[in-house]
């Protein structure tokens, strides 16, 4: 930042639970530094979902995604958020230059890229719902976000995230929940 007299601030989210990490996707690079990548498509379905997911919440939709395809024939693609705020900052810059240059092809921001088009979103995350709420205006399609608003007391983490309805179970039944919505199921 010195060096380079960059105008940057960089910040490390630290949380409190050890999982392992997985292996980086091929081709993931450049989403993982825009703010969003696809970490495991859904296998075939009648129906498709998106379920977005961070830190690690992300397992939470994969135990999601299982339950979907398993169950319900549901097809559900798990997308890894690594920065709301990348991605809310780089869609407002683009609807800024879209409405300082109405003669040229509009653009379109890189979360509605992403995700348009491709099913009903399920956000879910362990902080508050505003955090993964920031983009829903972008996308195009029912976006649902969950997350841990109020206040909760839990003997165990797995207590906590179904008390806040942002476990495996709860990230589930949104995604029938929007798909009914929308007519799919």
């Amino acid at each position: 930042m010195l060096e380079a007299n960059e105008d940057v601030f960089y910040y490390i989210t630290l949380y409190n639970e050890n999982y392992p990490m997985p292996p980086m996707p091929e081709g993931s690079r450049d989403g993982i530094l825009k703010g969003l990548y696809l970490f495991k498509k859904g296998v075939e379905g009648r129906r498709r979902v998106q379920l977005l997911g961070s830190g690690p919440i992300l397992l939470q939709a994969l135990r999601a995604q299982e339950m979907l395809a398993d169950r319900y024939d549901v097809a559900a693609d798990v997308w890894s958020v690594t920065s709301y705020q990348l991605l809310r900052n780089e869609a407002l810059e683009t609807e800024r230059w879209n409405r300082l240059h109405p003669e040229e092809r509009p653009r379109r921001p890189y979360v509605a890229e992403q995700l348009g088009g491709k099913g009903p979103i399920v956000a879910a995350s362990d902080f508050m719902k505003a955090v993964p709420d920031q983009v829903a205006r972008w996308v195009g399609q029912p976006y649902l976000p969950l997350g841990t608003d109020g206040f909760g007391r839990s003997d165990t983490r797995e207590a906590l995230r179904r008390h806040f309805e942002v476990d495996g179970e709860h990230i589930a039944v949104a995604a029938l929940h929007t798909l009914a919505q929308c007519e799919q199921f």
